[in-house]
């Protein structure tokens, strides 16, 4: 019976625990991201909402600005992706990620590099996917610190640049957050 009493309560203990660290938190994010052909790594910015849920799940969604630069600058590619990540916690300041993004992306060419009329500017819509793991640090009741790294599967499709269609565009990013609770 002695048994059964503290294992209800440990349980318990347990469960409050995660009802406390249960909430809506939302904050900046900044990080670093690279894409696999692009001249040089960047700096990029962002904002990110995220559910803790019971059971050890949480999902986020996020926006941020990330510009890339292919053939020593002759096609620049900025982004504003809109991600949704399911995040699952097996201990409770570890995750990992999974999930998928909507890219809004303008691809600018610069025309002294290649043949007149051969290259326009062209704006579009990408949808692509990602998967990664994380850190997430309490630094009080209500703010949190957050750090990961996520690969994402986005290839960009240059047709009009010879060789183009060789370019890899996948990236990986890493970022660093500051999430506060909303409730």
């Amino acid at each position: 019976m002695m048994k059964r009493c503290v294992l209800i309560a440990v349980l318990m203990l347990f469960a409050a625990v995660q009802l406390e660290a249960q909430g809506l938190f939302i904050g900046p994010q900044g990080g670093y991201e690279k894409a696999r052909d692009a001249d040089e790594g960047k700096l990029m910015g962002g904002v990110a909402l995220r559910l803790k849920l019971p059971f050890a799940l949480g999902a986020e969604a996020s926006i941020n600005y990330r510009q890339d630069k292919f053939g020593d600058g002759a096609v620049t590619v900025r982004s504003w992706p809109v991600m949704v990540t399911g995040m699952f916690y097996p201990i409770p300041i570890v995750y990992g990620a999974i999930g998928a993004g909507w890219f809004n992306t303008t691809i600018d060419f610069d025309e002294s590099k290649f043949p007149a009329n051969t290259v326009h500017d062209q704006t579009k819509q990408q949808f692509g996917y990602h998967f990664g793991a994380g850190l997430e640090l309490p630094l009080g009741p209500t703010i949190k610190l957050t750090g990961d790294i996520r690969y994402v599967f986005l290839n960009y499709k240059f047709e009009t640049i010879p060789g183009g269609d060789d370019v890899k565009s996948n990236f990986y990013v890493v970022t660093v957050g500051l999430l506060f609770k909303l409730m």
